[in-house]
């Protein structure tokens, strides 16, 4: 990969980490406009957008709400995208004081903590394509609001028509061809994805984590060994029981100071709301969600799971169905 993708940075990481600093640490929230692509394209938990302009009204919003915030970058894994353009899985963990007027409301000055991943195509140095799920559930919660009254303030704009099938994610997924490197931890998290995630088959996880695997789920929780893990995972599905899970790109990296190979992917699931009532009354309505997970490997098994995705983006679709949400704000992405 030419240096063109990443400079003046040493690599793809520092250029992640720096570039987020100078925005939202330095706050100098105009040089989106030199890091972000004038069309760029930003998946986020509530719909797409499109443009520069709206990524820089949210993150002015969002720094206005809360003055305070630290976004840790936990890891970056990226891979190469051609010889002028990476993908990176920046995994984020914040925290932060509510101090400022925010879209849910007047200041409530309790603390949060939340964890975050923004998947980003970036060429030549600046971002053409976002993939970014934060747990804004979990903040809610923590800041003493009521999650089913604010997702029925959410404005919900849907998502672009999805990009064709992905045929062979290994091989190319939505941010285009990717290398072939670390397939072995590839294969072995899209088998679990298939076997234990959309098959059902959770009796055979030991085949794919170790005994003490680690799983950060959503809402700050965290769950440990393959009972554990199956939990987590049924929390998730029980309100969609026919919920199926699809791949739709993934990026591998080899870091001794983070651990060693971690395996990123986004994922999309779309289900039916019409098992456990989670989130209200069932509706039988159809559910998608935005999910991003970044997988740790020890000894050819998983040893530890992030797994990102937001609540609220349901309960504001399930409200919408419901026909009881007025036209609101989403969530800044």
């Amino acid at each position: 990969m030419d240096e063109i993708a990443y400079a003046p940075y040493r690599d793809p990481e520092e250029f992640i980490v720096e570039w987020t600093d100078r925005i939202w640490v330095s706050r100098g929230i105009g040089l989106i406009r030199e890091n972000y692509a004038p069309d760029a394209i930003v998946h986020g938990a509530y719909g797409t957008s499109h443009g520069v302009e709206p990524v820089i009204r949210g993150t002015l919003m969002k720094i206005a709400a809360y003055p305070g915030r630290i976004g840790q970058a936990e890891d970056v894994v990226w891979e190469a995208r051609g010889t002028d353009a990476f993908l990176s899985s920046h995994r984020i963990y914040s925290t932060g004081t509510h101090t400022g007027m925010s879209g849910y409301g007047p200041p409530t000055h309790r603390s949060f903590t939340s964890r975050a991943i923004a998947n980003c195509l970036y060429r030549r140095g600046v971002m053409v394509e976002e993939w970014v799920v934060r747990d804004e559930y979990a903040i809610v919660e923590q800041l003493g609001l009521d999650p089913f009254a604010v997702a029925r303030e959410l404005a919900f704009s849907d998502w672009d028509a999805p990009h064709p099938p992905v045929s062979d994610v290994l091989s190319s997924g939505d941010s285009g061809a990717r290398p072939d490197l670390h397939r072995a931890e590839c294969e072995q998290v899209l088998g679990l994805v298939d076997t234990v995630w959309n098959q059902r088959l959770l009796h055979q996880v030991t085949e794919f984590v170790a005994r003490d695997v680690t799983c950060h789920i959503s809402r700050e929780r965290t769950v440990t060994r393959p009972d554990g893990y199956q939990l987590g995972l049924l929390d998730l599905l029980s309100p969609m029981p026919d919920a199926q899970f699809e791949v739709r790109d993934i990026v591998a990296h080899d870091s001794p100071a983070h651990g060693g190979v971690r395996v990123g992917v986004v994922w999309w699931l779309t289900g039916t709301y019409s098992g456990a009532p989670t989130y209200g009354p069932s509706t039988g309505s159809p559910v998608r969600i935005l999910g991003s997970s970044q997988f740790l490997f020890r000894d050819g098994r998983i040893v530890r799971e992030w797994r990102v995705y937001d609540e609220l983006s349901i309960l504001a679709q399930v409200s919408k169905q419901r026909g009881d949400e007025p036209l609101g704000t989403a969530p800044s992405e």
